[in-house]
């Protein structure tokens, strides 16, 4: 067989090529250290080293995950410790208030004013923010300042009831926050008590303010509890003299409690052992209407023979009038006088309404919506294409809710010991008030501190959770990395060995080549 001079070049570049590769190779794994430099060398060994990278990756991340939420737990923590040494401070000034017998309305005043003081310094703490600037008692809603003053005495709470976690290892997610809801706002009352707030419907400028309010007679609001009640603001025509009265009712049933009574801004209101005070201007309703045009040409109507009824509801409160009498309606005057005469009559007065020959009209602004009746009715009154629509020409009055509950926030709290001390007078009555007050004071104060270190226990546990989870991410760490080496790193003894084999290997191909490329027909001629 004859071998051409190309094939003799070709034959040893390949050799040389795949020589120098191998040489190369093996220098760039003992430069690296690792015997794996792509998938192609092992694929096997190139999945399971992808596989404990990624898990070092998490590894990683979980190790950022707790010194995160160690920093927040411990920012929780020192805040609450913090609070509790306030409140204890203000258990020390609710025992000294206790002594009335000694202390004069002007020494209160002084108690009330480091009241005040430490309730400003207590709401900076509900309201702190961590590195990020996101406050840590407001749930999810971290850019919303969880504790306003809503005036009065009154805070509101505007975060959520959320809690956020993270991801300690690949089985533990821990709690970093707790919702000031939970921490200071849910604390079980050791007797049943009122919140207040005014509705956010109100259109008074500026908004009208209702006092924190206070429980004057504990056994005449507990017959109460636990219905909640409206004071609701009327038209000033509702009574004599003409100007701003207000009714109280049980929001549950509309039940009156307190019918029209004259306004007073700031005056003390007393309503089911509750006192409380609102201090403005509260805006008056502007009456709703809802017109119906009698149709002469429908008469008459007689409804004894053909009876009919029509449910009336305003403000969430429902009657059903009803047309089964005599004499026969002829006229509007007649279906007004039906209107205006018993039975009708009463459920009209519980409704808040009146008719007339023009229609109903609520003269305290609440929306008025009609349903039912026959075609004969309909069509006498102009009602078919109002059955079941509601009226919107009027708006109702400013009105204010008490609501009844077993628990107080730890601001609503302190905030009805200062008020209670800034109106007490020296006599025996108000101080009898007050010194059953300090002793509800005392009572929620205990409850409020053992609400808080509870939390604090529920912390302590999670940072102890935080401190085992990064041990086993340290034990995890370390067995991978092991299983990495034993995969990836390379064997430097074999290395050399077969880098010293494959230099050999060149270098001889290389010299093979030198004396073959020489070789000619001429040298033996």
């Amino acid at each position: 067989m004859r071998i051409s001079t190309s094939q003799i070049y070709n034959i040893a570049t390949l050799g040389m090529g795949q020589a120098q590769s191998a040489v190369t190779k093996t220098q760039e794994q003992m430069a690296t250290g690792k015997r794996v430099l792509s998938p192609a060398d092992d694929p096997v060994a190139a999945t399971t080293i992808l596989k404990l990278n990624q898990e070092l990756a998490r590894t990683e991340q979980y190790k950022k995950n707790i010194d995160v939420a160690d920093n927040s737990l411990s920012l929780e923590d020192s805040t609450l410790q913090t609070v509790v040494e306030l409140m204890q401070q203000m258990n020390v000034l609710a025992v000294k208030a206790g002594n009335t017998a000694v202390l004069t309305a002007a020494d209160y005043k002084s108690i009330a004013a480091e009241v005040d003081t430490r309730i400003s310094e207590l709401m900076n703490l509900q309201n702190t923010r961590n590195a990020s600037g996101q406050y840590i008692f407001a749930g999810y809603q971290g850019d919303t300042q969880p504790f306003v003053n809503k005036g009065g005495g009154n805070f509101e709470y505007l975060g959520d009831e959320g809690q956020l976690f993270l991801q300690a290892s690949a089985s533990v997610s821990v709690a970093v926050s707790d919702s000031g809801k939970k921490v200071f706002v849910d604390i079980p009352s050791d007797h049943n008590t009122v919140n207040t707030s005014a509705s956010s419907s109100n259109r008074a400028l500026p908004a009208s303010v209702v006092s924190v309010g206070q429980i004057v007679d504990q056994e005449l609001f507990d017959s109460f509890y636990p219905e909640d009640m409206v004071i609701a603001f009327n038209a000033n025509s509702a009574v004599v003299p003409n100007g701003p009265n207000y009714t109280v009712t049980e929001r549950s049933t509309g039940k009156v409690l307190v019918a029209n009574a004259p306004y007073v801004s700031g005056e003390e209101i007393n309503v089911m052992g509750v006192s409380l005070s609102i201090s403005g201007s509260p805006v008056a309703p502007t009456p709703a209407s809802l017109p119906f045009n009698f149709d002469a040409a429908a008469a008459p109507i007689d409804f004894s023979a053909n009876p009919t009824t029509l449910k009336i509801s305003v403000g969430g409160r429902s009657e059903t009038l009803e047309f089964n009498s005599l004499p026969v309606v002829n006229n509007v005057a007649d279906f007004a006088a039906m209107l205006n005469a018993a039975p009708n009559a009463a459920k009209l007065a519980n409704l808040g309404l009146t008719a007339s020959a023009t229609g109903f009209v609520s003269a305290n602004g609440m929306n008025i919506s009609v349903q039912g009746g026959n075609p004969a009715l309909q069509s006498a009154t102009g009602l078919t294409t109002m059955a079941g629509v509601v009226s919107t020409n009027g708006k109702a009055g400013d009105s204010f809710f008490v609501e009844s509950t077993d628990k107080q926030g730890l601001l609503t709290t302190l905030s009805r010991f200062s008020e209670a001390m800034k109106s007490v007078k020296d006599t025996p009555e108000s101080k009898a008030l007050l010194s059953d007050l300090v002793a509800k004071t005392l009572s929620n104060l205990t409850n409020s501190i053992t609400n808080v270190v509870s939390v604090q226990g529920e912390v302590g546990a999670r940072q102890n959770t935080l401190e085992s989870s990064r041990d086993l991410n340290l034990d995890v760490n370390l067995f991978v990395q092991q299983e990495l080496k034993s995969v990836q790193d390379l064997d430097y003894a074999e290395a050399s060995i077969r880098l010293s084999m494959e230099t050999l290997v060149l270098n001889a191909s290389q010299q093979s080549f030198t004396k073959i490329s020489q070789l000619s027909l001429f040298n033996y001629l």
